[in-house]
């Protein structure tokens, strides 16, 4: 049986996910899709296209769906899921999990790796994160959970744009962009996304390329290229280019928590010396690293490294060879609360060869 895939939706209170939800559900894609609920409350599915099947908590939707509520554990939910698609009792293609407007996403993604039996039968794609744009800059200032889920992002929908001004939604973005870089934003109405957007992501497959805005990177470059390896300021905004955005001028106050930083060289790793470094990283920070990823330089192959994580969970993969002609380099990005990157950079350019 081929692996389903899995799709984490999360979002602050009133975020849309619901809206989102409906909307890939009723849209004619011809897949059935498992949706599993952290909560059901006003803010969820409605009721109205719910029909409550079994004493299971599965519960078949008017489009064919089924929905679970994780009242117990995600893992047991997701394991009774694979076992009944493997009986042919249950039929569906992939699975939707909406975790509830407080949660963390962090521990739902763990799952999928730290369990074998979810991991032999699931593939995390990918975590989508919603944000109200009337309401998201307060939420950022005022809750760490709506910060930590911008922090775990794949991608990002801003939703409500159109209840606010250019110029709030430019600052809202530029302050998301600077948590979390890798993850593409986009504003939508009323959930209306196209699929291509929400599923098959590949997020969180190894092999795909590393997903940092070239602009972001090409922004702070500038101020480095004196430097054999660039740093890239994400918390920094003392760069002229940061301070005044095409004449729009917004000024960082805010403090957040949740930052990123990359870091790039063109000199190789020392293989050994780099796992040792990021062990001990993970081991020390792990609870406060949210997402980190990289494409790596590595001495004694002619193939890329691809690596990634969340939290103490880490893998690394190999990816496509290094074509001819091509700067090899590293690059990694590293999103977390209250980060040391100067102590994180330094271990790590340690590794150099």
């Amino acid at each position: 049986m081929k692996l389903i895939p899995a799709t984490i939706l999360t979002g602050f209170l009133g975020s849309g996910k619901t809206t989102l939800l409906k909307r890939v559900l009723g849209e004619a894609h011809g897949q059935k899709i498992a949706v599993i609920e952290n909560e059901f409350g006003e803010e969820n599915i409605d009721t109205d296209i719910l029909v409550s099947e079994t004493q299971e908590q599965i519960i078949q939707m008017s489009n064919g769906c089924v929905c679970c509520s994780i009242r117990e554990d995600l893992r047991a939910t997701l394991q009774m899921l694979a076992t009944k698609k493997r009986k042919g009792l249950l039929h569906f293609e992939r699975v939707i999990i909406e975790t509830t407007g407080l949660a963390d996403p962090g521990p739902v993604a763990q799952t999928f790796f730290m369990d074998d039996e979810v991991a032999e039968s699931f593939l995390l794609d990918s975590i989508i994160t919603l944000v109200d744009a009337k309401h998201g800059q307060k939420q950022l200032d005022d809750r760490q959970e709506a910060r930590r889920q911008i922090g775990f992002a794949d991608q990002i929908f801003i939703s409500k744009s159109d209840l606010v001004s250019a110029q709030e939604l430019d600052a809202l973005q530029h302050r998301i962009k600077h948590m979390n870089p890798r993850a593409p934003q986009k504003t939508v109405h009323f959930g209306e996304v196209a699929l291509s957007e929400v599923l098959d992501l590949k997020g969180f497959n190894l092999n795909t390329k590393l997903d940092i805005d070239p602009d972001f990177l090409k922004d702070a470059d500038a101020d480095h290229h004196n430097h054999d390896h660039d740093h890239v300021h994400g918390e920094h905004c003392n760069h002229p280019s940061h301070q005044h955005e095409q004449g729009g001028g917004h000024h960082h106050h805010h403090n957040d928590d949740v930052k990123s930083f990359v870091f790039k060289s063109e000199r190789p790793f020392n293989p050994a010396k780099l796992e040792d470094i990021l062990g001990a990283l993970v081991e020390i920070y792990g609870p406060r690293m949210l997402r980190y990823k990289g494409v790596l330089y590595m001495q004694g192959t002619d193939r890329k490294v691809i690596f990634q994580g969340v939290h103490q969970l880490m893998g690394s993969d190999l990816g496509p060879q290094w074509a001819a002609g091509e700067t090899r380099c590293s690059k990694m990005v590293f999103i977390g609360i209250d980060l040391p990157r100067d102590i994180l950079l330094q271990g790590i350019e340690q590794c150099l060869v």
